[in-house]
């Protein structure tokens, strides 16, 4: 018993703050000090969530829909997903294919489970979402990190696949569009990963998390390309509804009954009304909101992207996806951690240091999200101005 405790801990010792909600907390404390921050530090829309969603929430709650749902969720929400990926991909998918979670992190969570046992390895990019190095190390599995830079789009190449695969790699996983660099997979490289993961008999699973949010004319679905991928999205981002906790994977048909039964006995059912409320984001109506929206973050984006370049922090690309700039800051300074404590504490402008997405360039690097109105962008961008004169 001693010796598997010892192990336990040593899987969870591995495990990292997540300096973002840190970074939030502090920001929450000051204000209740009565400061003004402003918040571009969490990747959280500030729009609410859209009327016909809260509205089908609220009827969910009223017609008395509260109770568990079967684990992989309800059937007219999968029905809805089925749909989407026909008119939006042009992907045939049967309902058993996907599973509606809690949140993109459940699903993460299932997956993780799922496909990766304790000794193998996983390919990731670095930078990348911190928790995703996190899940795997819980399973006492070893992330294997693929330093990626300006240079190749901030996406990894088949040369760098091949040079960071190991004897232990069972599975490559990618983020498209990424968190934190805003940059995705172009049709030809997503499709080269996907064959180079069939030929060394890896599992593939793609985060597409932030689709919907894209700048570009195309943003492919891996499962266009293979249908041996998974594929883990969420109703948080493009969806607006963060605070509902819901999500949803896709798996190959010979992973539906082991994903089924990891789903009831991970956390037995997404949230009943936060499902029976996620209908209405497939109505025309709703769409239409999440489109207008979608402007104005490509609005914010080109605002801040010039400010910011214009202040003399480096932006080696230009956002194709999500809401986020990854800034190079080595003109300021070459510690990430301390450049985005100041700006907060001295400042007031909330943003997230480089070392939270991994190892490569960390200290180089801070994550602008630009999730917050034009009046506060601007309102950053003069006190950063001052910050940095």
């Amino acid at each position: 018993m001693q010796y598997k405790g010892y192990k336990r801990q040593r899987a969870v010792s591995r495990v990292k703050p997540f300096q973002v909600m840190t970074v939030m907390h502090q920001a929450a404390e000051l204000e209740q000090q009565g400061r003004k921050i402003v918040h571009m530090e969490v990747g959280e829309p500030d729009f609410s969530t859209a009327a016909p969603i809260i509205k089908a929430g609220k009827a969910a709650l009223d017609n008395g829909l509260t109770k568990y749902t079967p684990a992989p969720g309800i059937t007219a929400l999968r029905d809805c997903l089925v749909d989407h990926y026909a008119s939006r991909y042009g992907v045939s998918l049967s309902r058993e294919r996907i599973l509606i979670t809690p949140g993109a992190s459940g699903g993460l969570t299932l997956l993780a489970n799922l496909l990766v046992a304790a000794g193998e390895g996983v390919l990731l990019t670095d930078p990348a979402y911190p928790c995703v190095r996190n899940f795997i190390h819980l399973l006492s599995a070893q992330p294997q990190l693929i330093p990626v830079g300006s240079q190749q789009n901030f996406q990894p190449t088949i040369e760098q696949l091949d040079q960071y695969c190991q004897a232990n790699t069972t599975g490559l996983w990618l983020a498209s569009p990424s968190n934190p660099t805003g940059t995705i997979m172009e049709r030809s490289r997503l499709q080269a990963a996907c064959d180079w993961a069939r030929k060394k008999n890896l599992h593939l699973l793609v985060d597409e998390i932030y689709h919907g949010l894209h700048y570009v004319d195309d943003l492919p679905s891996v499962l266009e390309l293979d249908q041996s991928c998974f594929v883990v999205s969420s109703f948080s981002k493009y969806f607006g509804m963060t605070g509902w906790r819901l999500g949803w994977i896709v798996v190959p048909e010979a992973h539906i009954e082991m994903a089924n039964i990891l789903a009831q006995n991970l956390y037995i059912s997404a949230s009943s009304i936060a499902q029976h409320a996620a209908l209405a984001a497939f109505e025309d109506e709703t769409r239409l909101i999440f489109e207008q929206r979608r402007e104005a973050f490509r609005g914010r984006r080109d605002y801040l992207s010039e400010a910011l370049k214009g202040l003399g922090f480096i932006l080696p690309e230009q956002t194709q996806g999500a809401f986020y700039l990854y800034a190079d800051i080595s003109r300021f300074s070459h510690n990430s951690e301390e450049f985005c404590a100041d700006m907060l504490q001295q400042h007031g402008v909330a943003i997230t240091p480089g070392t939270d997405f991994g190892e490569c360039n960390g200290n180089q690097f801070v994550r602008f999200a630009f999730t917050t109105n034009m009046d506060n962008l601007e309102l950053a961008v003069a006190r950063l101005q001052r910050a940095l004169q």
